[in-house]
Formats: structure tokens, C-alpha cells, sequence
């Protein structure tokens, strides 16, 4: 089982991977570039996980050096696991990305760390209505604490594909709540 780390920059991707692994960390330039990105292997559901901190992007269409790099990896892992990292005091901008990547197919978990951030700002978030909109699990954390990792962990083994069809049903139904 591959699982792939992704968000946009500063989001705590390495301090989930931190984590989720106990850092016992390989970081490795990307083939032909300058860009790291850090993997390490753990057990999720009682199977030999490998973990990759993807480079941050913003968007599947790269702009940049480390957005080609994240978007080369993430083709690279056609069966991998996703779990998108997003800021949870400004999901808006991280579900573009997990939708993103939704609609290429990937079974994707998101992660809405910094969760005692977005709770200190006074920002709610229903988690298992969004959970509910996106079909997917989403899982409040705070990676710098632990907080929410071994439920992130839990769930990675729920992570499922959702078919364009449902994909875009569910995308209608979320700009509706906006």
C-alpha cells in the first residue's frame, strides 16, 4: 500500500507524515531536480504501508518546480492512497486540490489539521456533513500534538474511489451549502 501526503504548502503535511511514520524519514531529490520529498514506511491496518510527503501544490496543473514534481509522483502511484492535507482554517482553498484529485480517480482521506487553529478562530466546520457531501472520511487533526492521527490512520483503510457521475453530484450538492 502506497499512501501519498498532499496539500498545498504549510499545511503540517510532514508533521502528519512525522506521525504517522515516527520519522524514521528517507529524503531523496526527485529524478533530474532539485526538489526533495521524504518517504518512510509504517503499518496502517496491520499492512506495510510506504508514505510519501509529497512537495506541496496548489493545483493538479502545475506552475512550478515542486508542483511538477507532486503531480509526477502522483502519477507514478496510480494505486496509492491519498490523503489530502488540508488547513482547516481555510478549507475552501484545499478542496479545490482534494477534488482535484478525486476526480482522477484516487481514493482520497482528508485531513483537516490545525484543527485547534480553526477551533481558537472561532471557524465550525461539520465534519460529517462534509464527510457526507464529499463521500469520502475526513478526520480533524492536529499533527503537531498527535491529536486526530490514529483516527487518520484508522481510516486510511476506508479510503474509496467515487465515479465522476457521483463526483460531480457531490461537488453540485457542496456549492450549494456554500
Amino acid at each position: 500500500m502506497t499512501i501519498l501526503l498532499m496539500g498545498h504548502p504549510n499545511v503540517g503535511k510532514s508533521a502528519v507524515f512525522n506521525r504517522l511514520t515516527g520519522a524514521n524519514i528517507t529524503e531523496s531529490n526527485y529524478p533530474g531536480t532539485t526538489v526533495d520529498f521524504t518517504e518512510s514506511y509504517t503499518f496502517i491496518g496491520g499492512k506495510e504501508a510506504k508514505i510519501i510527503d509529497v512537495p506541496g501544490t496548489f493545483s493538479t496543473e502545475p506552475k512550478d518546480e515542486a508542483e511538477k514534481v507532486a503531480m509526477e509522483i502522483l502519477k507514478e502511484h496510480e494505486d496509492a492512497i491519498v490523503v489530502a492535507v488540508l488547513d482547516a482554517t481555510k478549507v475552501e482553498r484545499g478542496l479545490y486540490l482534494a477534488l482535484e484529485i478525486m476526480e482522477k480517480n484516487y481514493p482520497v482521506v482528508i485531513a483537516l489539521n490545525m484543527w485547534d487553529d480553526a477551533v481558537k478562530q472561532n471557524i465550525s466546520i461539520d465534519v460529517d456533513r462534509l464527510e457526507e457531501i464529499l463521500g469520502v472520511p475526513v478526520v480533524p487533526t492536529v499533527a503537531i500534538s498527535g491529536e486526530g492521527i490514529s483516527n487518520l490512520a484508522n481510516k486510511i483503510t476506508e479510503a474509496s474511489r467515487i465515479d465522476a457521475e457521483k463526483l460531480e453530484k457531490r461537488i453540485e450538492n457542496l456549492q450549494n451549502e456554500i
